[in-house]
């Protein structure tokens, strides 16, 4: 079953103020979806925390924690948005139309979670039934995000490293940058308290400042 649908509301009402930007609201002098913005935030962030709770029992909080935040984040919610062509349903002003807020990730995003705080309030805030919607649309992306959140982890574990151990935060720098603008590979490095503990390369600078995390890691024996 396709995990992608658009849940159906009794309040048709508040289905439309789920997709009407502030832009909108200004221009027709009406309400906007930031404060079901607000509400759809902090039950994704509760039902993603949960759900990567009873998924991977063994890994530990810091591990889960940027997990979590790559399984919500701005880019993952707003391709949610996209697969349930949430972009053709907005309610935009004439300016935000012509600015092509309708494909912005920050917008797509926002409305993604005012449709989820919306479908809580309209389901008699039953939490179960937001639960049923989301969790296919996580299963169908979480081995994808899992390698991103791993990446991302790197340089969190290196920096609770050096924090408990050194008692400073890493810095990373980029020393090199070689390629035509289209294929650029950065060389980057990372140190602590002046002292080198890994350097590597990457199509993108933030690539490279994991890899280097990563180098670090297996210097000092937490990664293999």
């Amino acid at each position: 079953m396709d995990p992608f649908y658009l849940p159906t509301f009794t309040d048709q009402p508040l289905w439309e103020l789920a997709v009407t930007h502030k832009s909108y609201a200004k221009e027709h002098n009406c309400e906007d979806n930031e404060r079901l913005e607000f509400l759809g935030d902090a039950i994704l962030t509760f039902l993603s925390g949960e759900y990567l709770y009873q998924r991977y029992p063994d890994r530990p909080e810091g591990e889960l924690t940027p997990f979590r935040a790559a399984l919500v984040d701005e880019k993952q919610l707003s391709h949610f948005a996209r697969q349930l062509h949430l972009q053709t349903y907005l309610r935009l002003s004439r300016g935000a139309e012509n600015s092509d807020s309708r494909n912005s990730q920050r917008v797509l995003c926002s409305t993604f979670e005012a449709l989820i705080g919306a479908y809580f309030l309209d389901s008699d805030q039953n939490i179960e039934t937001i639960r049923d919607y989301i969790i296919p649309m996580f299963d169908s992306v979480v081995d994808a995000v899992s390698k991103t959140a791993i990446q991302i982890n790197y340089k969190s574990r290196f920096q609770i490293w050096s924090l408990d151990q050194l008692g400073e935060v890493p810095t990373y720098n980029i020393i090199d940058a070689i390629g035509p603008d289209h294929a650029k590979q950065f060389t980057a490095e990372v140190r602590v308290k002046g002292l080198l503990y890994g350097r590597g390369k990457g199509r993108r600078k933030q690539d490279a400042e994991k890899q280097a995390a990563q180098v670090a890691l297996r210097k000092v024996g937490v990664e293999n």
